[in-house]
């Protein structure tokens, strides 16, 4: 038995136990390595600041044109560096905000909101008629209450028979004690009221049913731009990650096919040894083989 070497202190190398020695220094250096994955402390390649795991990005996860855009302002940086989620998302803002630049101009508040949103990853829809309903006065709600009565059959209908009440009781009185006689000028005058009123009450309406659909237009613009950003960056990343996906089965493939080499060159050579042994031990039996019997002498006759 040999001695065991002091600086591999729990490895003992027995000459009969040589594959328990390997099982523990195999486990020795696994764990080895677990002490030496948790000791490392994930830096933030930009800032310089320690990061926690859950807050640490991977450089190399980045999709390639974000990762390009970093890398064009810090060219130091590296595929095997980290950086925080913080800086991932500013630098995504700037990536939009340059790439909605080039394609659009200048941008505008609207776009900067959704550049805001994407990096604070806020939602943008908003439900326009109750943040309407909460800003209209008094006025506001009696104007629209009367331009929806004047609009619907049951102002008219009311109207029609109104009239018809009117002109009918002022013609069944006779002229003399009618109060509003042919030619109805009284009614005339209601009716000049009334649509001179209305006209203006009418159109305060339709201009807050503008203002309205014109808020509700914009909020639309905002989510539909929003969405087409985070398409096109699924788009990217998907497609990150599928060639990420096919670099690894195509190593994962040569390295089965180099394993498959390796089996059939050891057992071409497991072959060879076997045959050099079956020639070795027929050559050994020609040179050291048993002499033939002596032949018994025959029994003399009787």
């Amino acid at each position: 038995m040999t001695e065991t070497d002091p600086a591999e202190g729990i490895v003992d190398f027995d000459a009969g136990e040589g594959e328990a020695a390997t099982v523990e220094m195999n486990d020795y250096t696994k764990s080895l390595a677990q002490a030496k994955a948790k000791s490392v402390k994930l830096v933030d390649a930009i800032t310089g600041a320690t990061l926690k795991k859950k807050d640490a990005v991977h450089f190399d996860d980045l999709r390639p044109s974000l990762a390009e855009f970093v890398r064009h302002r810090h060219p130091d940086i590296r595929s095997d560096d980290y950086i925080s989620r913080k800086a991932m998302d500013d630098y995504r803002a700037q990536y939009i905000a340059e790439l909605l630049v080039d394609e659009r101009g200048e941008l505008s508040n609207l776009e900067d909101e959704v550049v805001e949103s994407l990096k604070t990853h806020d939602t943008l829809a908003e439900n326009i008629e109750e943040d309407y309903e909460d800003h209209r006065s008094i006025g506001d709600r009696m104007a629209d209450m009367v331009a929806s009565f004047g609009g619907s059959w049951t102002f008219i209908i009311s109207f029609c028979l109104f009239l018809t009440v009117w002109m009918g009781i002022n013609l069944a009185m006779g002229e003399n004690k009618a109060f509003d006689a042919y030619p109805f000028i009284l009614l005339n005058l209601i009716l000049s009221t009334i649509a001179a009123l209305q006209a203006p009450i009418i159109m305060m309406s339709q201009r807050r049913q503008e203002a309205k659909d014109r808020l509700r237009a914009l909020n639309d613009y905002k989510v539909n731009l929003k969405a087409e950003l985070e398409i096109r960056h699924l788009h990217e990343k998907v497609d990150h990650l599928l060639n990420r996906q096919w670099e690894r089965l195509t190593e994962i493939q040569q390295i089965q096919i180099e394993m498959m080499l390796e089996q059939a060159k050891a057992a071409t050579r497991a072959l060879k040894v076997s045959k050099a042994s079956k020639v070795k031990t027929n050559a050994l039996k020609n040179l050291f083989g048993s002499k033939p019997k002596a032949e018994e002498p025959e029994d003399s006759a009787e």
